[in-house]
């Protein structure tokens, strides 16, 4: 069920990082093969510690307290977290890319908010998602608080995790948390169309917008009014910003190349 592993969380976070550095990288989509999109944490053989992703699985770097040692002390398990899960979720929003995630199966734990985190979510349509902490006893972690109340209020946040039953594809679609829902044979397809249209347009425009929209929340209307200002001063700047302007005044399509 694609259960994250330390290694699998640190691999995707560099590839995002890479995404990001890289020019030629125009679009990014985050899926999976198999039956479930993510698991959540693996705990298989992992210390004890917590279930879904509050835990060694999916905060702990080797080396951790218990490896070296010591008791764990206070401030252990914090740590783990602000490098593990959270590490981990905001490596996709801060990626300078768009994200797609195209969710094949279960979404669990972790694996829910690595899909909510993404700029787009498509899902097919065998798709679920669930907030499965409660079930554990444990309080979400990966930005769960943080990403659910913006993408669907804090009502339809807290029923989701206060009860942590199975969200259908179509529901979550109703609910704001997919884009668009697809047969599970047209979800690949889907995707790849999405990125592809993606990668064609101006990709540093697209960085400041991305950037505009994770922050507008988190701002009043003057700090997000100067943001929005120095972005489109900074569009204005790149190469592909020359290109649409020539390509509205000469009346042709925009051949736009990411810079």
């Amino acid at each position: 069920m694609n259960a994250v592993t330390w290694d699998q969380r640190e691999r995707i976070i560099a590839l995002l990082a890479e995404a990001s550095a890289d020019p030629d990288v125009r679009a990014v989509v985050i899926t999976a093969t198999g039956e479930g999109f993510c698991a959540g944490a693996d705990l298989r053989g992992e210390r004890p510690g917590g279930a879904g992703s509050a835990s060694p699985a999916s905060g702990s770097p080797p080396g951790g307290a218990e490896e070296r040692g010591r008791e764990r002390v206070p401030g252990d398990v914090a740590r783990m977290i602000r490098l593990g899960a959270q590490g981990f979720i905001t490596a996709v929003l801060d990626c300078e890319k768009p994200v797609i995630a195209a969710v094949n199966g279960t979404a669990a734990g972790i694996g829910a908010h690595l899909a909510f985190a993404c700029d787009l979510v498509l899902a097919a349509e065998p798709a679920r998602f669930i907030e499965v902490f409660v079930r554990r006893g444990l309080v979400p972690d990966g930005g769960g608080a943080y990403l659910l109340p913006r993408l669907v209020g804090p009502q339809r946040a807290k029923e989701l995790m206060f009860l942590g039953d199975a969200l259908s594809a179509a529901d979550a679609e109703r609910m704001g948390l997919v884009n668009r829902v697809v047969a599970a044979d047209e979800l690949e397809k889907t995707a790849r169309a999405w990125a592809e249209r993606l990668a064609q347009g101006p990709t540093r425009a697209l960085a400041l917008t991305k950037q505009l929209v994770n922050a507008s929340l988190d701002t009043d209307r003057a700090s997000a009014f100067a943001a929005e200002a120095s972005a489109v001063e900074i569009a204005m700047t790149t190469r592909d910003a020359n290109e649409g302007v020539a390509s509205f005044v000469e009346r042709r399509a925009p051949e736009y190349r990411g810079r």
